[in-house]
């Protein structure tokens, strides 16, 4: 009888842990995701604030200038991603995201006061900063607190919150534009509206704990084993206190990360790897719609205000997709999804170039092309941006973790920049057939790329993958070896 209450108890007890940790992990993946939030929101809310800053009596943009204003911010969160990994892999994961959300407020506030294009310019770069920041520091986090058969889902939750944040921008754009779209500093309100967000994640993040696998490495194993006690089962904590201290002791017999590991093959081939995750993402062209969505829908034929509500459904579908995603990720491979993804963005394109030649001048244009962009989102945000994050957060060894992801993502944010700043010069002087015909050239580029050298990185813990790689390195290494001797 007592065997059968003891055994009762225990299973009990069991089911409270479960419960707890998975609380506590839902609290943290919410609290530090309103980095995403607000990496999607400033990405986003310049979509519609652009026709408002650029007017004659406000900031008087060019269609150069104009490039400059939205591309400025990625070119700060090229550089933002490279220090904020490497300050992560020093300070830790969670202090990081506490400087962002103080550099994200008064980034936002440069923004919103901005007199001229130049000052806008500026404090956009800040801003950028932080952007990149948070789009490497939030994912190693979350995948470094979440036990591996919910990293997919919680490093996802990012994704997530990138895209709502992006529709709260285009929610507030129509609202605000449309409510009070005579008034010319109306975009000033659009922008420093991202200000709230910032405070939330400043105070949500100081109660939040550091990474277990950062402290493992850094400052203690019992640390770290304190932190996994409160987000795993106590038998799960255990066993991956031991996976995680193997793992330790394996690097602290090898030097520090440093750009002298890209000599090493296994860690080379790493990296390359990442930064081509990177630039797919970008090559798209997603990222000229989600920036400016609005200019594509007038260029189209809508007017301005009508532009600003059909950039609503972009951003709905977008957050639909991405819980389908989420879905998708928890039974599906992460090199199918990508490959599907890059498919169905490319056939989009292909369509949407076709689409601008044959109805040009026509009342149908403007409905098709949101058909078609809503289109492109949909595989975009269900398939190819969480999947992008997700792999750049699970590829690297801890180790390098945070230089590889700054590595991946600065190439990432650099094509994103690239892509923004010649959007607008090549929209005027090709037009929206021409632009996205280059777009579907370089998404077969990324179909093939997919396909030849992508791994498959569902279902195998952080250290497993990592040994793949090394293995993979040593067989390439004594084939060659192999192959050298039979010449001699």
């Amino acid at each position: 009888m007592n065997q059968t209450l003891n055994k009762d108890e225990q299973i009990q007890q069991e089911e409270t842990d479960i419960h707890t940790s998975n609380r506590r992990l839902r609290i943290i993946a919410i609290i530090s995701t309103f980095g995403g939030l607000l990496f999607g929101y400033d990405t986003g809310v310049i979509n519609g604030a652009l026709p408002f800053m650029g007017q004659a009596d406000q900031l008087n943009l060019t269609p150069l200038t104009e490039g400059m204003v939205a591309s400025s911010l990625l070119l700060g969160a090229a550089f933002g991603a490279v220090f904020g990994g490497n300050l992560a892999d020093r300070i830790g994961r969670r202090r990081v995201i506490i400087y962002l959300a103080i550099l994200f407020f008064i980034a936002t506030l440069g923004c919103s006061f901005a007199p001229n294009a130049t000052v806008m310019v500026i404090f956009r770069v800040f801003l950028g900063l932080a952007v990149g920041g948070a789009s490497v520091t939030v994912p190693a986090y979350l995948a470094e607190m979440a036990p591996a058969e919910k990293r997919g889902r919680m490093v996802t939750q990012n994704e997530l919150m990138i895209v709502t944040g992006q529709l709260l921008a285009y929610t507030f754009n129509a609202i605000l534009g449309n409510v009070f779209g005579d008034t010319g500093h109306i975009w000033r309100y659009m922008l420093v509206i991202a200000t709230l967000p910032a405070v939330i994640l400043w105070f949500g993040m100081l109660a939040m704990p550091e990474s277990p696998r950062w402290l493992a490495s850094n400052v203690s194993i019992k640390k770290a084993f304190q932190i996994l006690m409160q987000i795993r089962r106590k038998k799960r904590a255990k066993m991956e206190i031991v996976e995680i201290q193997k793992s330790v002791e394996k690097e602290a017999k090898m030097d520090k990360a440093s750009f002298k590991d890209l000599t090493i093959p296994w860690i080379r081939r790493i990296v390359l790897i990442g930064l081509g995750i990177g630039v797919i993402q970008q090559i798209t062209g997603v990222n000229s719609i989600m920036y400016y969505g609005t200019e594509i829908l007038s260029e189209a034929g809508f007017g301005t205000q009508a532009a600003l509500i059909g950039n609503i459904a972009n951003g709905v579908i977008s957050v639909l997709a991405t819980f389908v995603g989420i879905w998708l990720l928890g039974r599906v491979g992460r090199k199918p999804m990508l490959t599907v993804g890059f498919i169905g963005t490319t056939s989009s394109l292909i369509l949407l170039t076709i689409v601008s030649s044959l109805f040009n001048g026509t009342t149908a244009l403007p409905y098709m092309v949101l058909l078609l962009t809503v289109t492109f989102l949909a595989f975009q945000q269900a398939a190819v941006s969480p999947v992008t994050w997700l792999m750049l957060s699970e590829i690297f060894p801890s180790r390098i973790r945070g230089m590889g992801m700054g590595i991946a993502v600065f190439f990432h944010w650099m094509t994103n920049f690239t892509v923004s700043l010649l959007f607008p010069v090549l929209l005027d002087s090709i037009g929206l057939s021409n632009t996205f015909l280059i777009f579907v050239i370089l998404g077969i580029g990324a179909i093939l790329f997919v396909r030849k050298f992508l791994p498959e990185t569902k279902g195998r813990s952080l250290e497993q993958l990592e040994e793949d790689f090394r293995k993979q390195a040593s067989t390439k290494m004594k084939m060659n070896l192999s192959k050298n001797t039979e010449i001699r």
